[in-house]
């Protein structure tokens, strides 16, 4: 057929002309760029998402290379150790304070994303595995990550994920600045605001936590991002490790996991995703509102104040929420504390409800 033919005609322009040190060289300029420009305009996940649409540009105009898996693998760990990281006593502490509140939080926050999920594959034409860890509230690049370890389509989960986190952060600056607070100056809040200052031994010690837990689990599902997490939080918890990861090496990791995801769109994938963009904005807003109604449950349950609670159950990323909850003066600890433990939460069912999700959709069908 006319439309099989042209997609498999050669663009017009195709990098797959120049040398591959040639195409090596021109990624990493590029993604690095990109994911600094990105930063500078304060764009969600930007060290991720300007390299990943630099691969996403790379693969579909024909680029030969390919970043082997084990690189994918060491950024993996190095987002499960800063997962890890947000493991503190003082976490534990407002955990234990609310333990039963923030377990019912949780488990209706993933049991809405399963059933956001399984409309989405019903009505939204995406795959049900697919499906289900596009709509999982945790950490973007923790379930990009996982996905691909379950047979998912990456390409599509991630771009689900971070279409909801855009939609979680400008929804959460919107809902800050409606209550009278101000969401501003997350410029002055990066990464390093979260972590402690440098220390060259624990920087060494983290990269070691990282190297032995993606070679410790080689063989576990999801194992190069729940065994550094596992062994990083266990070791920073009894005081024997200050998890230390620099900027750059956090830009190296996302680059890692967004250029190995990026390099394996083509015109075809594009496509693909482009038609259904309408589903996956619709979702994330539908999760957040879903969300959003139980946090106003939650906090006339705890009497405590909405935003606090909003930003604890909202289904964006960690250090998204922490950073808005900083800005805007709400209860920092409470909102690591349910977020982490909904990470948690998602990571370890994960599977299971990719599974119950394709069931549903299968008998749906």
């Amino acid at each position: 057929m006319l439309w099989r033919y042209s997609l498999s005609r050669p663009a017009s322009f195709s990098l797959e002309t120049l040398p591959s040190r040639m195409q090596w060289l021109l990624l990493v300029i590029l993604a690095g760029s990109a994911g600094q420009l990105f930063r500078y305009f304060q764009v969600p996940a930007a060290l991720f998402l300007g390299p990943m649409l630099v691969a996403i540009g790379f693969g579909v105009s024909g680029a030969s290379i390919r970043l082997h898996r084990n690189i994918f693998r060491l950024g993996q760990g190095t987002v499960g150790v800063l997962v890890a990281h947000s493991m503190t006593m003082g976490v534990l502490i407002a955990a234990l304070h609310s333990w039963h509140v923030m377990v019912f939080a949780t488990l209706i926050t993933v049991a809405l994303s399963a059933m956001v999920g399984i409309g989405v594959a019903r009505w939204g034409g995406i795959q049900g595995s697919t499906a289900a860890w596009g709509t999982s509230p945790g950490a973007a690049s923790a379930m990009v990550a996982m996905s691909e370890d379950y047979g998912a389509d990456s390409r599509v989960v991630a771009t689900m994920q971070y279409v909801r986190v855009v939609c979680v952060v400008m929804v959460g600056a919107l809902v800050s600045r409606l209550m009278g607070a101000d969401a501003g100056g997350t410029e002055t809040h990066s990464v390093d605001a979260l972590l402690q200052g440098f220390d060259g031994l624990n920087l060494v010690l983290s990269l070691v936590v990282i190297g032995f837990g993606v070679s410790l689990g080689a063989r576990v599902p999801a194992g190069a991002l729940l065994v550094p997490l596992l062994l990083g939080g266990t070791l920073q918890l009894s005081g024997l490790l200050q998890i230390t990861l620099p900027t750059w090496l956090l830009a190296i990791a996302y680059g890692a996991i967004g250029g190995y995801i990026g390099l394996r769109f083509d015109r075809v994938t594009i496509s693909y995703v482009w038609r259904r963009l309408p589903a996956m904005i619709m979702s994330a807003l539908l999760l957040i509102l879903l969300c959003a109604m139980s946090a106003w449950v939650i906090a006339e349950m705890m009497g405590k104040d909405f935003l606090s609670v909003y930003l604890a159950t909202s289904p964006g990323g960690l250090d998204a929420m922490a950073i808005i909850a900083i800005d805007t003066h709400s209860d920092v600890g409470f909102v690591l504390a349910m977020q982490t433990l909904r990470l948690f939460g998602v990571i370890v069912t994960g599977a299971y409800i990719a599974r119950q999700v394709i069931r549903v959709t299968e008998r749906l069908a």
